[in-house]
């Protein structure tokens, strides 16, 4: 008869691992001897083995039991089933890891690849990392809210890159952020943006589903906050002195699109020099 320290020392286990088999029911308890002690048989050092072997190959131990007490062919069955769920675990783990090595920038963790190219590119463009990850927040905002229309945004914001008026004011918002709200250099880029906005037909006063990207912006900085705000309130008497809006464009400007244009995607957003983030 072994003690429950020799039990172990025989299966390669330790104590704890066996008095944990006897509370989720693997492993029967010997009732005590005289002595007070628990002692097993060399059976009981069998079926601890048995059970460490299959616990070691990863089978879980809810399922240990019915297989140490199962038929040749039910056994033979219950391991081709095993087999196949591991494997399929092992695919999991495999996309993970190619998730987690894509994600070593932390900038495709919700975001496609055509929007990290044009993170990259603004990179390159010397555009301050600051605000390359301000622009990839939207991104992430605009993804969430308009799905649909990342593939018109992705195509505007690289054509922007070709538009020099529009460089222009990017990298001046991108300046911008380091600047005091009261910096002379922040009416002149407020005038330029508000240009810019009324010759792309671009109301800043109703931001629509992008009213959260708009807050976002204004975290960046009380500089970007007192811009967005002077635009929009630009944007609102602009849009007051030119009437009324008819009536089969009312829908299109209450997401803060003009009635002239077609329905705009968030992302088209991305390429205006405003919203340069």
């Amino acid at each position: 008869m072994l003690t429950i320290g020799q039990l172990a020392a025989t299966a390669g286990v330790t104590v704890r691992t066996v008095r944990h088999y006897h509370q989720v029911g693997l492993l029967p308890e010997p009732e005590r001897d005289r002595s007070g002690y628990r002692r097993y048989s060399a059976q009981a050092a069998v079926d601890l083995i048995r059970i460490r072997t299959l616990a070691d190959a990863g089978v879980p131990l809810a399922r240990i039991d019915a297989l140490l007490h199962a038929q040749p062919e039910e056994f033979a069955a219950a391991i081709t089933d095993l087999d196949a769920e591991l494997r399929h675990r092992i695919d999991q783990l495999a996309e993970h890891r190619r998730r987690i090595a894509d994600l070593a920038s932390g900038e495709r963790l919700a975001l496609p690849p055509e929007v990290v190219a044009i993170l990259d590119r603004m990179r390159a463009l010397g555009v301050s990392e600051r605000s390359v990850l301000l622009e990839r927040d939207t991104w992430i905002l605009h993804q969430a809210l308009e799905p649909e229309a990342m593939r018109r945004g992705i195509r505007e914001k690289n054509a922007s890159f070709g538009d020099a008026e529009t460089m222009r004011l990017f990298l001046l918002c991108d300046q911008s952020l380091d600047w005091e709200p009261d910096d002379p250099r922040v009416d002149r880029l407020i005038d330029d943006l508000d240009a810019w906005e009324a010759a792309h037909g671009r109301d800043s006063s109703r931001p629509g589903k992008q009213a959260v990207i708009f807050s976002r912006l204004a975290e960046a900085s009380p500089t970007w906050q007192r811009i967005l705000g002077v635009l929009a309130h630009r944007a609102k008497q602009r849009r007051l002195a030119e009437g009324p809006i008819p009536a089969e464009g009312r829908h299109l400007a209450e997401e803060g699109r003009p009635a002239e244009e077609p329905p705009a995607a968030g992302e088209g957003r991305a390429a205006d020099p405003a919203r340069k983030r």
